[in-house]
């Protein structure tokens, strides 16, 4: 029997993993000595050593100057190269398209933003590719170029990254992933715009201290990104936290999903304008009214507000989260929003479930889904796109 295959297969795997966890440790902490990366990590310093020394000629990171000493020679400290490669992160809303191109250490250096006025997905992914190609214009020159590119749907998206269903935008069984790298040739993921929000708020935003958190994503529907002990659930089949379709009123308005009484279809951005007797109203003309003192304008926020708190008590009743985040297009009209919104789950939330638990507003304002897909194509290059490039 040849045992030497599988064994070499299986330290290539350890190596691998280990390579990855050692550039993880240098980007997330540096500057680091390869001494402090061994303590933190449990390798030994010759494999810290050795693997640094790979990723130096990898040009992924780099050295500079010495750190204090405890005792003996000064260390020489490492930092991560951010600009070594760059991630291209799609936000696709029901009525816009965010893009943004990232460093590797998620840094957004370039941004575009266009209105989508029809929703169809051929005219919407010609609008992706054609934004997708300007950026791709502008990009610095780097190293590893584009490592990925990720996209944040408002749908259910499955584990192969086909889009099942995104009722608000009218697609059905949509493989944007395999339409995306046969155009670019790079490696794309699809996911659900309200779990990239919640991984963005736990990277880089209001979430970044605590390990269970509630991500609301409200704009034109409402997506929920759920964070438990550190990690994204997803559910069995990946559909999880489509909770703007749980059902608040019996009987209530119809929803484009197929039901009725939809969170959504009460507490939503599209939910404020149906509200409006204006003709070409926005979400941004509404604020505007509102600074302005307009008592009209301000009830209806406070009304989108009370119903945006019934939704958060339910969840704050069924997963008792440390933190529950507001984000994404109806986080600009916090000042009116809020305080309705903190009344309804404070008369409501079983009181037990409210003592440890914070209501935030998302420090990434409209940019959470974009920077929560652009670092899942970071990850996956950490992961795996090092040991072939």
């Amino acid at each position: 029997m040849n045992l030497l295959q599988p064994l070499t297969w299986n330290q290539q795997v350890v190596k691998k993993n280990n390579k990855s966890l050692v550039l993880d440790m240098v980007r997330e902490n540096d500057p680091i000595s390869r001494a402090d990366i061994a303590q933190s990590t449990g390798l030994n310093k010759a494999t810290v050593s050795s693997l640094i020394n790979e990723l130096l000629e990898e040009e992924l990171v780099y050295e500079s100057g010495a750190g204090e000493s405890s005792g003996g020679r000064r260390p020489v400290i490492l930092y991560f190269k951010r600009a070594a490669g760059f991630s291209i992160g799609i936000d696709i809303g029901v009525n816009y398209i965010l893009i943004v191109l990232t460093n590797l250490k998620g840094e957004i250096v370039i941004e575009k933003h266009e209105q989508i006025i029809d929703s169809t997905y051929s005219v919407v992914i010609g609008q992706v590719k054609k934004m997708i190609r300007a950026i791709m214009n502008e990009m610095p020159y780097s190293k590893y170029g584009i490592v990925g590119f990720a996209v944040g749907v408002p749908g259910i998206v499955d584990k192969e990254g086909i889009v099942v269903l995104a009722p608000n935008l009218g697609w059905k069984n949509i493989n944007l992933k395999e339409e995306l790298e046969a155009e670019f040739n790079v490696p794309v993921c699809v996911e659900n715009e309200a779990n990239a929000g919640a991984y963005a708020e736990k990277q880089f935003g209001a979430g970044q201290n605590s390990e269970n958190l509630i991500y609301v994503s409200a704009s034109s529907g409402i997506g929920v990104g759920i964070i438990l002990n550190g990690q994204l659930y997803k559910g069995e089949s990946g559909f999880s936290g489509e909770m703007g379709h749980m059902i608040i009123h019996i009987n209530g308005r119809p929803c484009k999903c197929g039901s009725k009484g939809c969170w959504e279809m009460y507490a939503s951005e599209n939910a404020l304008m149906s509200l409006t007797n204006q003709r070409n109203v926005t979400l941004e003309s509404l604020i505007q009214l509102a600074e302005e003192n307009d008592q009209n304008t301000i009830k209806l926020f406070e009304e989108i507000g009370q119903y945006i708190g019934y939704g958060i008590n339910n969840i704050i009743n069924s997963f008792n989260p440390r933190q529950v985040i507001i984000g994404n297009r109806l986080a600009m009209a916090q000042k009116w929003i809020e305080p309705a919104i903190r009344k309804t789950v404070k008369s409501s939330a079983l009181s037990y479930n409210q003592s440890d638990n914070e209501i935030l507003f998302s420090k990434l304002s409209t940019h959470s889904t974009a920077l929560g897909v652009a670092a899942f194509a970071i990850e996956n290059f950490i992961k795996n796109g090092i040991n072939e490039a």
